[in-house]
């Protein structure tokens, strides 16, 4: 028969694994705190090299930023590295470091398109293009949003009537994804 806290400890370690491979390192970090401090030796010592490469990943991950526009790169870079969940943490940080952030709206908008957030995709746009119309030009040569072209919100926020105020996108929903 099985020590039922040996199994506990190779459920935890696998689940460790599993959380490193989505890349996701506090949370295998806490969890393979546990197996280090369990009874299995064997399972301790390969979870303690996993912690440490935890501990390495979130050092390198909280890399301090120069400038706010080097942050946004560095999101933007996860977007494009399909890393969906850091980057909207990054452009929510930026956001919350300065409320007038249009690029972070910008990067919110580009990445709520990616991920089929219409709505919320229109909101983040019409934002960016109220903090900085240059936002406007940008974006209709933007591939990123090409799941918008054929959207009449869209061409409404990119192509206002002269002389008409730009409409108003709804607010974007408080789902978090």
């Amino acid at each position: 028969m099985t020590d039922p806290r040996f199994a506990q400890a190779v459920q935890n370690y696998e689940l460790g694994l599993k959380a490193m491979q989505e890349r996701k390192f506090e949370r295998a970090k806490a969890i393979f705190s546990k197996v280090v401090t369990g009874s299995s030796r064997e399972l301790a010592d390969r979870a303690a090299v996993h912690l440490a490469t935890c501990n390495q990943q979130l050092a390198s991950s909280s890399t301090s930023f120069k400038t706010p526009e080097e942050h946004y790169d560095y999101a933007v870079s996860l977007i494009n590295a399909g890393q969906f969940e850091e980057a909207q943490t990054h452009l929510e940080k930026l956001l919350k470091q300065n409320s007038k952030s249009d690029y972070a709206q910008y990067g919110l908008a580009i990445l709520s398109c990616v991920l089929g957030n219409v709505e919320e995709a229109l909101a983040h746009l019409d934002k960016a293009i109220k903090l900085n119309p240059q936002n406007r030009l940008q974006a209709r040569n933007d591939s990123d949003f090409q799941r918008l072209v054929d959207d009449p919100r869209f061409t409404e926020l990119l192509y206002p009537e002269p002389g008409q105020p730009a409409p108003v996108a709804p607010p974007p929903s408080s789902k978090r994804r």
